[in-house]
């Protein structure tokens, strides 16, 4: 195919969706990617990631699990004294800016005690456990003995007594 130098009279312009047509033909103001994805109005056809790959899962969500592993590990070992324990995970700390201005160290976890009918609540801190680890076997270990300290200070007994396995992994 040759080119040639001269101009032709065929130009492209992307119109506003809101100004009428020029040409006197109607737009819909629908935008280009809603258009093509439901084309003849069945929208997505399945699951664009399938439960079978890793990437189905959020590292969030994957987190959420080594939290829940953990304490189920702990709940088997001590049974009854944790129950009305809640678990949970946080993003960052509350007062990150706080300690970040001072120069502190932020904190893995917390525990609040009972207060209010609600049962004492052990958190970990997500992104600050995340930045601490370098692999995934890590990571897990790190939860667990996060989890594990916050429930040795809830219960007023040394993490070694809590659990066996405590640091032992590394």
């Amino acid at each position: 195919m040759q080119s040639s130098n001269h101009e032709s009279g065929f130009s492209v312009r992307l119109a506003d969706p809101d100004a009428p047509s020029a040409l006197g033909v109607e737009t819909d103001g629908r935008n280009f990617f809603r258009r093509r994805r439901n084309r003849h109005g069945r929208g997505l056809r399945g699951e664009i990631m399938l439960p079978t790959h890793p990437g189905y899962r959020t590292r969030a969500d994957r987190f959420d699990d080594m939290v829940l592993d953990s304490a189920q590990r702990l709940h088997d070992i001590w049974g009854k004294t944790l129950d009305g324990v809640r678990f949970g995970v946080d993003e960052i700390p509350p007062d990150l800016e706080q300690l970040a201005a001072n120069a502190s160290m932020a904190p893995m976890g917390s525990y609040t005690p009972a207060a209010g009918g609600d049962g004492p609540t052990i958190t970990v801190y997500r992104r600050v456990v995340e930045q601490a680890c370098s692999t995934v076997e890590e990571l897990q270990d790190l939860v667990h003995d996060v989890v594990v300290e916050h429930t040795a200070e809830m219960l007023g007994v040394a993490p070694e007594t809590l659990d066996p396995v405590y640091r032992r992994r590394y």
